[in-house]
Order: C-alpha cells, then sequence, then structure tokens
C-alpha cells in the first residue's frame, strides 16, 4: 500500500518575509524603550526647571536654551566641543589612512601591526585615560622621558592650551585604529586590474593615490568621517579622566557640561537642554558631511 504524502511545509517567497517581521519586534521594542522613548523625555524635560528630585517640574520654554547661550561658560563648551571635534577628526583620518596604506602592503608581521594599531579603540576609553593621566602627569613617564634630553618639566593638564593638545592626542590615539581598519576595508575592495592598468599607462604613485586610490575611498571615507565625527562631539571619558574640564573650563565640552549640571548640580532641565544641543549639534555635522560625501562619491561614479 502507498502512503499519502504529507503536504509540503514550505512556505512561499512572500509568506517568508511577512514571518521575518516578527523577528524585528523584540529588537525594535528594545530600541524604542532604551533609545526612542527616553531621548523624547529627555528633550520633554529640556523645557522644564526639574531638579530630578521632586514630582514637580515647571514648564519654562526656551529658558534653559537661552541660559545657555548667555552663559560664557557654556559657550565656551560649545566651543571646545567643535574645535576638538575638528582637529581629532582630521587628525584620525589622517594617519588611519597612511596605516591603511602602509599595512595594506604585503610583509612579514604585518596583521600583528593591524592588531597593535586597533588595540586603542577596542579598549575602555575612560581606562586608558587614566593611563594617560599618569604619563602626562607632572612627575610622569613622559616628563622624566624628556627631562634626560634636557628638557623642562611641563604640566601638560594642567595648563590650559596644552590640556587641549593633549586630550586631542589621546583621542587621536584611539580613533586611528578604527579609521585605519575602515580604509583598509576599503583598500582591499579596489580591484587589482585597476592598479595594473595605471602601471601599463606610466602613472606614478602619486597620480595613483589622487586619481584612483582615493576617489574610489569614497565609501570608506564617508563611513570614516561618521563615525568619528559622532565619537569627537561626544567626546566625555576623556574629559573625566584627564582634566575634570580643567583648568579654568578650558577643555569642558558639552557632553561634560551636560553631565555636570544634570547629576553634580540637580539642573536636570539645564542638563537635558545641553544634550539635546549636542545631539542637533551631531546631526548637523553628520548630515552635512554625508552631503558632501555623497557628492564625491557620485562624481566618481
Amino acid at each position: 500500500m502507498s502512503r499519502n504524502k504529507k503536504p509540503s511545509t514550505l512556505r512561499g517567497p512572500l509568506e517568508v518575509r511577512h514571518v521575518s517581521w516578527w523577528f524585528l519586534i523584540p529588537g525594535a521594542a528594545l530600541i524604542i524603550l532604551l533609545r526612542i522613548v527616553p531621548s523624547l523625555v529627555g528633550i520633554g524635560y529640556s523645557f522644564t526647571d526639574w531638579n530630578g528630585v521632586g514630582l514637580k517640574a515647571n514648564f519654562n520654554f526656551l529658558k534653559n536654551y537661552i541660559d545657555i547661550f548667555n552663559d560664557q561658560t557654556m559657550s565656551g563648551a560649545l566651543v571646545n566641543t567643535i574645535v576638538i571635534a575638528i582637529a581629532v577628526v582630521i587628525a584620525s583620518n589622517f594617519f588611519g589612512l597612511v596605516l591603511a596604506l602602509w599595512l595594506q602592503v604585503k610583509f612579514k608581521l604585518r596583521n600583528v601591526y593591524r592588531a597593535l594599531f586597533f588595540i586603542p579603540y577596542a579598549l575602555s576609553y575612560l581606562a586608558t585615560g587614566y593611563v594617560w593621566q599618569y604619563i602626562l602627569s607632572y612627575k610622569g613617564p613622559l616628563n622624566k622621558l624628556l627631562g634626560l634630553f634636557g628638557v623642562k618639566a611641563e604640566a601638560w593638564l594642567a595648563t590650559p592650551g596644552w590640556a587641549t593638545v593633549m586630550i586631542i592626542a589621546v583621542m587621536v590615539w584611539q580613533l586611528t585604529g578604527l579609521c585605519m581598519v575602515i580604509y583598509l576595508a576599503g583598500l582591499e575592495s579596489i580591484p587589482e586590474e585597476v592598479y595594473e592598468a595605471c602601471a601599463v599607462d606610466g602613472a606614478g604613485t602619486w597620480k595613483r593615490f589622487s586619481r584612483v586610490t582615493f576617489p574610489l575611498l569614497a565609501p570608506a571615507l564617508a563611513e570614516s568621517l561618521t563615525l568619528t565625527v559622532i565619537f569627537a562631539l561626544a567626546a566625555f571619558d576623556q574629559i573625566v579622566a584627564l582634566t575634570n574640564g580643567g583648568p579654568a573650563g578650558s577643555t569642558e565640552t558639552l557632553a561634560y557640561a551636560a553631565y555636570m549640571n544634570t547629576f553634580r548640580y540637580s539642573m536636570y532641565g539645564r542638563g537635558c537642554a545641553l544634550a539635546v544641543l549636542l545631539m542637533l549639534l551631531i546631526a548637523f555635522f553628520t548630515v552635512i558631511q554625508r552631503r558632501a560625501t555623497k557628492k564625491a562619491e557620485e562624481s566618481v561614479s
């Protein structure tokens, strides 16, 4: 006797796509609960005078934002944030590209060098920040090393100008590895035939880089710039570990000012307003950067 075949349980493409949407619900719910809802609540509190303790929060419209721009300290934090971000983005992408071009060449131990340069990005920013605080302290290893060459000891983190430079240097050290990995991925996606054609045409090293390599790196450049802009504008751990916003507020950023106003001064409304300004600043620079790189990608294609 022949047995009846069971009906096939395979689903059609439309049914599979319909079922797959259900798998997005847990992740989407977490994003909404942990990201979107707190952000909306924070935006709402930025228009109040809530102190973070009681349930009462009086609506004061734009007072927090007006006070921020009238406060010279907060205006300085905005300027510091932009200056640090611009310097970090330019330097980290430059050194990341240089390292990627070097480590693209096949030689012994190049994978070891890749890992070593990427480690600073993978480590905790706060932990490495405290290590650098010790290195840059007045009696730290850096001054002792420079003393061997007759260089006078410097209070690197207690001098307004040098403190900003050192924060930028530490952040560049941390982000260069990330840029390197992104550019390496972009370089490895460029077909070898393109370079062979350039060699046949007699193009030199600089022409190959300026007319072939760099234009074809536009997608990688866009991703690297976007990530470094976000990290640099939201700098917080490095400020806490190295200077705590000092000396005299010369290294205070919007992220650090938001933390201080919220958790130290119990001015939650003002702290939320600073956080909103930081979010708008990140969105502004990200949009500008993405549009600029998109035009570069379109010109290449």
